[in-house]
């Protein structure tokens, strides 16, 4: 069983700090900056660009995309690191719409993360088929999955509320009716137990600076299924995705497997702070994870439902139904926010009313729960959001 007043103690958060944001920025790793820094002054510093060999620079995508597929149910060498969620986004589905060319729907939800949009927005207009986007509610998305459909869209857990897709069944539900499925699992790896293989995923991307605590543009990765990896064709031919990336040849040879979704450089310096952070997920038990988070997370609803009638919950009143973080809503839930975080307790706000709150229980418990509850209530009670200095929008939110 793990020990989550043991592993509290590996991150580095400031004193008097109750930290509920970890679904947007994780924490830093006490052991990450150390490790970030022999990186720059040993390896960099005096291995100069021999460090690509020497210090194992170039393999890192994949050795640590192995330790990711950990804890999203990934077949081994099925998952490479680099670059942004938004261009693996643009790689999965770029490849899936390419392997159902009699097709030209795209399903999505209208809780999917902007960025996800965007890009097949981008993709559509460039290839000028004909493609369609539907963007549907996220409970109408299994009665919208028709034979027309080339590619199912998801994010696995909501952005703003939480609410989580039931993966097994809409990917099975999409594959028979011929179609593709693509889960974004931004807010599910490090939150809850994800079995990709287990569910029949065609593809699977996210992010690392949340719950896997990666820092600040910490590296995305992205899944291809065993019987689509060494047939899929990646529409972003990077030359690290080439089969001799040193060969430099004038023409385009995909590599091997999950190799050829390789795009760019890999990023060391982020790749050696998430490398800090997986040795803590290395020993974490994603049940025992997932059964602390619902506890929390439940602590929280019921403590701010007594102590701040004001807010309705906005995230589903079902656990299973929702990922690790809680949102409510208020229509000045900007600037209460900002009175909550000038006070120590850190969460966020997404627009137009949406106050986040994300459980992550490496490193909150339940004396951090019911101190935040209290301080919110403070906030809400005595109405100090309602502080001009609270209303100004920062440029993050």
């Amino acid at each position: 069983m793990t020990d989550f007043t043991a592993t509290r103690a590996l991150f580095d958060l400031p004193p008097g700090v109750i930290y509920l944001d970890g679904n947007s920025l994780g924490p830093m790793p006490v052991a990450a900056a150390a490790r970030v820094a022999r990186t720059v002054t040993e390896e960099w510093g005096k291995m100069l660009i021999t460090g690509w060999n020497d210090a194992g620079w170039m393999a890192m995508p994949r050795a640590l995309g192995d330790r990711i597929g950990r804890l999203i149910g990934a077949e081994p060498g099925q998952v490479v690191l680099g670059d942004t969620l938004s261009i693996k986004v643009s790689q999965a589905l770029a490849s899936a719409l390419e392997m159902r060319p009699d097709r030209r729907v795209i399903l999505s939800d209208n809780g999917n993360f902007p960025t996800d949009l965007y890009m097949a927005e981008g993709l559509v207009r460039s290839l000028d088929k004909g493609h369609q986007i539907w963007t549907v509610d996220p409970e109408a998305v299994e009665a919208h999955i028709t034979d027309d459909l080339a590619v199912l869209m998801l994010t696995e857990v909501d952005y703003r509320t939480g609410r989580r897709h039931d993966m097994a069944r809409l990917t099975r539900a999409a594959h028979e009716a011929g179609a593709l499925v693509i889960w974004d699992l931004a807010h599910s790896a490090g939150a809850l137990p994800v079995d990709l293989a287990g569910c029949g995923a065609d593809f699977g991307v996210g992010c690392t600076y949340k719950y896997l605590n990666s820092g600040p543009g910490g590296p995305a990765f992205i899944y291809v299924a065993p019987r689509h990896s060494d047939t899929v064709r990646p529409a972003l031919s990077g030359w690290l995705g080439h089969a001799a990336p040193f060969g430099f040849e004038p023409a385009y040879r995909p590599g091997e497997g999950i190799e050829r979704m390789r795009v760019g450089t890999p990023p060391v310096l982020q790749l050696a702070a998430l490398e800090a952070a997986l040795d803590i997920w290395d020993g974490i038990d994603m049940a025992a994870l997932r059964a602390r988070s619902i506890e929390l997370s439940e602590l929280f609803i019921a403590q701010v439902e007594t102590r701040c009638p004001e807010l309705v919950l906005a995230s589903p009143r079902d656990a299973a139904q929702r990922g690790s973080q809680v949102s409510f809503r208020f229509a000045d839930g900007y600037a209460a926010m900002q009175a909550l975080i000038a006070r120590g307790v850190i969460g966020d706000f997404r627009a137009p009313d949406i106050m986040r709150f994300g459980f992550a229980p490496l490193y909150i418990g339940e004396a951090d729960v019911r101190r935040a509850a209290h301080v919110l209530q403070e906030v809400m009670e005595k109405r100090l959001w309602d502080d001009p200095a609270y209303r100004t929008r920062a440029a993050v939110t």
